[in-house]
């Protein structure tokens, strides 16, 4: 049979399991928002603990907090940073409220095990208060978003650039590896002018690159955080040096360039940076889902698509056709690119619910953008490490598509007019003769001017 202690909060008390960390606050949250089952990640909790530790040093040193409790509040931080306690942290991702909840279950969290640092017991708030003590200073509405603010600049520069790094390192070499391929380019799906594969290449790093700087420049407004607004930006309750002790300790923890803002009010009211990051991940993913589709495209067949690239063959791809294999990593791509646009429209509509000093949406802002910032990031490891550098050009077949294109034809233009290569490009098609065979047997180039002439690599 589960044991139970008697919690209390300002509403009254509450059965708590009796080895659990958390308190009443956290319980009323689990019986009020029984809803998904999706929960805050670590990062996010680890950002919490992170300005729960600096606050109490912040507050320490302002002379505000006991020094007995602001030390075994900073070990108990500590022991969630390094991810001892995850399993206490319960609270629906789902929970309203501007992450009240979220906020005091790792409040409780921290005063409970503080008090087991100090002798006493887990839920004995007389040693060490979530409220007055390990809140001290702080409330949701600052604490939250600078949550957010340091959650996802540590994942962008732990987990996203590195992955973009590497896909960006992959795209070059395959540039290089495919310089001196040319061939049959296509817009509208159809024949066009030819191009070398490896200038594809390029220009899917371009994409990216360029997202990346995006990215960087985004990233600066997370640094600014607002910690010391306290409940509506007027930092009430704390002390005047508060803010500044904290945020200092945060960018020391994290060893990222975080300051305080200069206008708590509007860091208080709004999710821009939450905003923009999001932003910039969905266009990421409007790229990707293009590379993606073109190396789909690029390798369809082996028989009856276009073959001009091979992928590596990763699973069998069919419970029925024997041999098939399907491009699965592309298509695994394709889908998490999806599902970071798709977290984007919630993130908009989430930060549409700012009203007047805070946005009680919050949580729900913060946990796609990581989401996306961590599926995504994956996404692109696996297509780098188990696609990307393993796909090699079919040459044969590249040849075979590019000696058949008809947009050879444009070559001509400056010899013929443009209407005399229409015309030869339209026969060319409906004869099935070539255009080189055409040229030569209408005399208006001899064989070696038609072949100098059409020749591939002087279009490029």
């Amino acid at each position: 049979m589960d044991k139970f202690r008697i919690a209390k909060d300002t509403l009254g008390e509450v059965k708590v399991p009796e080895e659990v960390y958390y308190g009443a606050q956290t319980q009323r949250a689990i019986h009020n928002f029984p809803i998904s089952g999706l929960r805050l990640p670590f990062s996010f909790i680890k950002a919490q603990a992170i300005i729960k530790a600096s606050a109490a040093a912040a507050n320490k040193e302002c002379g505000t907090l006991d020094s007995k409790k602001a030390e075994s509040i900073i070990q108990a931080a500590d022991e969630i940073i390094s991810g001892k306690w995850n399993d206490q942290f319960v609270v629906d991702v789902y929970q309203a409220g501007a992450g009240t909840s979220q906020n005091m279950n790792v409040n409780e969290v921290i005063a409970s095990r503080a008090a087991e640092l100090l002798g006493g017991q887990k839920g004995d708030y007389t040693l060490v208060h979530p409220n007055d003590d390990v809140n001290m200073s702080q409330s949701t509405n600052d604490t939250i978003p600078t949550a957010i603010h340091i959650s996802i600049a540590s994942q962008l520069n732990e987990t996203l650039y590195p992955a973009i790094n590497l896909l960006l390192e992959t795209l070059e070499t395959k540039e290089k590896e495919f310089h001196n391929v040319v061939k049959a380019g296509r817009t509208h799906l159809q024949d066009a002018v030819p191009i070398r594969l490896g200038s594809e290449f390029r220009g899917f790093r371009g994409a990216v690159m360029s997202v990346e700087k995006s990215l960087k420049d985004a990233e600066n407004s997370l640094f600014e955080l607002g910690l010391g607004g306290n409940a509506v930006g007027t930092g009430i309750n704390a002390h005047e040096n508060y803010a500044a002790a904290a945020i200092k300790e945060i960018a020391d923890r994290t060893g990222l360039p975080f300051k305080q803002s200069d206008n708590t009010y509007a860091f208080m009211q709004n999710t821009n940076a939450a905003i923009r990051i999001s932003g910039h991940l969905k266009e990421l993913a409007v790229h990707l889902i293009k590379i993606s589709s073109d190396l789909r495209l690029m390798s369809s067949g082996p028989r009856t698509g276009l073959a001009e690239l091979t992928l590596p063959a990763v699973q069998p791809g069919s419970s029925i056709m024997p041999g098939k294999i399907n491009p699965v990593i592309l298509e695994n791509l394709y889908m998490i690119c999806s599902q970071v646009i798709g977290n984007d429209s919630c993130v908009t509509t989430a930060a549409i619910g700012s009203q007047l000093e805070i946005n009680p949406m919050m949580p729900v802002i913060g946990y796609n953008v990581l989401q996306s910032i961590t599926i995504i990031s994956n996404g692109m490891n696996v297509f780098t490490e188990k696609c990307l550098k393993g796909i090699s050009a079919n040459s044969e077949k590249i040849k075979e598509w590019l000696d058949q294109s008809l947009s050879l034809v444009t070559a001509l233009n400056p010899h013929i007019g443009y209407e005399k290569a229409a015309a030869l490009a339209k026969e060319s098609f409906e004869s099935g003769k070539t255009l080189k065979a055409l040229l030569v047997e209408k005399e208006i180039f001899t064989s070696d001017e038609a072949e100098r002439i059409l020749d591939p690599h002087s279009m490029i």
